[in-house]
């Protein structure tokens, strides 16, 4: 069973660079969307329908903005969009899809380019942990794939000490999702199989960064403690150039005991 988180930076603009082409190619069991960007009108859902994937979507009240979904082979027993807590709901940041044996989110976690939006990504933070912890109880097997807006240690970026005092890397961000992780019974599958320098899931399109691997690793599949024993393994996918990021594949053998 493969799982694949991508933020695909705006659906309508992957779809224009062959992703319809490349999901038929990688054909994952589950994907979990980040920023899609678009209202589910505008969005040509009949070309996933073709391939024999069901879609759900969780969009953004305001145009073009943030928004999540899950693309699944299998039909989900119940969706759950949203989180309950309407200042998060109306921009679109998660989005829970029930399976028999475990249970997926699609998280967008919000990025913080000034002081307002760094309290406001640091609330959505501590009331995802709290959320997680609530849901573990019902759903114990749980994987949360998505972009978090966070480089967790020093490895996940490529400049750490000049970039230790900007959104994404600050102390109190790393400090959260080592919390989060901890608290909520997480691992983090690719580092799980990779302890090596170099693999990030975002660059900048300035200064060409893709090409000189000047990075973020800011994408994950979480995976819940139960459900760490059924993990084949966790790689990067950089070879698809739909965003500036890349999706991120988690492996499992679902009959591992």
């Amino acid at each position: 069973m493969k799982i694949i988180t991508y933020n695909v930076n705006g659906i309508r603009a992957a779809y224009n660079k062959n992703f319809v082409e490349w999901l038929s190619a990688v054909r994952p069991d589950v994907l979990c969307l980040q920023e899609s960007k678009a209202a589910i009108e505008q969005i040509d859902t009949a070309k996933l329908e073709d391939l024999g994937y069901h879609h759900h979507w969780h969009c953004a009240q305001k145009k073009g903005y943030s928004g999540v979904g899950i693309v699944s082979k299998q039909k989900p027993k119940h969706v759950e969009y949203g989180c309950g807590l309407a200042d998060f709901d109306n921009e679109g940041r998660i989005i829970r899809a029930d399976f028999d044996d475990f249970s997926v989110l699609s998280v967008y976690v919000p990025s913080a380019t000034n002081i307002d939006r760094l309290d406001f990504k640091m609330q959505f933070c501590h009331y995802l942990l709290d959320y997680v912890k609530d849901l573990r109880t019902e759903f114990p097997n749980l994987i949360i794939s998505g972009d978090f807006n966070i480089a967790h240690n020093e490895i996940d970026i490529h400049d750490p000490v000049r970039l230790s005092k900007v959104s994404g890397f600050l102390p109190m961000e790393r400090e959260w999702l080592s919390k989060f992780l901890d608290e909520a019974g997480m691992v983090d599958s690719f580092r799980h199989f990779n302890n090596q320098p170099g693999h990030y899931s975002w660059w900048s399109y300035r200064a060409a960064a893709r090409e000189r691997n000047k990075g973020w690793r800011l994408d994950y599949n979480f995976v819940s403690d139960t459900l760490q024993h059924k993990m084949i393994r966790s790689v990067k996918l950089p070879d698809a150039r739909h965003s500036d990021h890349c999706p991120v594949l988690t492996e499992f053998d679902p009959g591992a005991k």
